[in-house]
């Protein structure tokens, strides 16, 4: 069976089309104690395809997930307590995230989209974060010792 050049045509654009379809969605979960101790995101770090989405799962009280650094161009989240929230990652590079009422005891996590093109001025931006926290100052460090 051979296809036409038209024919041909509109498979490859219904199958380019189809292409977010494939886009996973992940979770990470908001909780007291957890793998990493208290006051967590877990993962706390999370590698993904550009165009995947993130669900942010509030597993108790008083959490939220606030975006604070994000490649240029890319869009920052800021969630609501108690509130779950997705969020489409369309921009390569890495985004740091925060609960808000938790940022002093270290409650933070780090995503890779893709490739890792602002990974030394994420790492700039986590350590200036990490000097205003009272815990768990290395998790930053720890999570983007992870970015590949």
């Amino acid at each position: 069976m051979r296809l036409s050049h038209s024919a041909l045509a509109v498979l490859v654009s219904g199958l380019l089309a189809a292409t977010p379809a494939l886009a996973a969605d992940h979770e990470v979960h908001m909780k007291n104690q957890g793998a990493d101790g208290t006051m967590v995101f877990e993962p706390g770090y999370l590698k993904v395809a550009p165009g995947d989405t993130v669900t942010f799962v509030p597993e108790d009280a008083a959490h939220n997930s606030h975006a604070v650094f994000t490649p240029a161009g890319a869009e920052a989240w800021q969630g609501q307590l108690n509130e779950k929230i997705t969020v489409t990652l369309s921009k390569e590079g890495v985004y740091l995230y925060q609960c808000d009422p938790h940022m002093p005891l270290g409650m933070v996590g780090v995503i890779q989209v893709g490739a890792a093109g602002n990974l030394d001025a994420a790492k700039k931006k986590a350590d200036a974060l990490s000097a205003g926290m009272a815990m768990n100052k290395d998790r930053f460090a720890k999570y983007l010792a992870e970015v590949k």
